[in-house]
């Protein structure tokens, strides 16, 4: 009898680019895998990554993940010598591929990385396209957010009363 693996809701993710999002209007995302070395996926699984500062970069008709930091775990990585922020290999189709680097290079957008986290046994990587936000459009989506808040607030107090 085969024991099916229970499944934990929200330990999928690896690790969140939530400033991309605030400083960037994302137009599409794409999902990638990352081409990785055996201690990066064990410092990976303890979540010691991190993609704040992290986008993509094309070369040679492949894309390439720039700025991803994974921390190596002591106890894992002894024997090899580990450069935390590696340009590592991203694999997607030549068709997305495609995409991507047209609209970069016509369109003016650049992509970012969105999240990082765990399909089955892969890591994935979830990159955007996106095109820079001006200041009055990050007023505009703070002053959303805090009325959203409030809003939620008000709708608690009167259903509690």
């Amino acid at each position: 009898m085969v024991k099916k693996k229970t499944y934990k809701p929200g330990s999928a993710t690896i690790a969140m680019n939530k400033r991309a999002r605030h400083e960037y209007f994302i137009e599409e995302e794409f999902e990638a895998g990352l081409e990785l070395q055996g201690w990066e996926v064990k410092s990976m699984r303890a979540g010691k990554a991190n993609i704040s500062d992290s986008y993509v970069i094309f070369k040679n008709g492949e894309a390439w993940l720039f700025g991803a930091t994974i921390t190596p775990l002591n106890v894992a990585s002894s024997h090899v010598v580990c450069d935390p922020t590696r340009t590592r290999k991203l694999l997607l189709n030549q068709r997305e591929l495609d995409s991507l680097i047209g609209q970069v290079s016509r369109d003016g957008y650049t992509v970012v990385a969105l999240s990082l986290y765990w399909k089955n046994a892969w890591a994935k990587v979830k990159i955007g396209t996106a095109k820079g936000k001006k200041q009055h459009d990050k007023r505009e989506d703070i002053k959303d957010r805090e009325w959203q808040r409030s809003k939620e607030r008000m709708m608690k107090n009167a259903n509690v009363r």
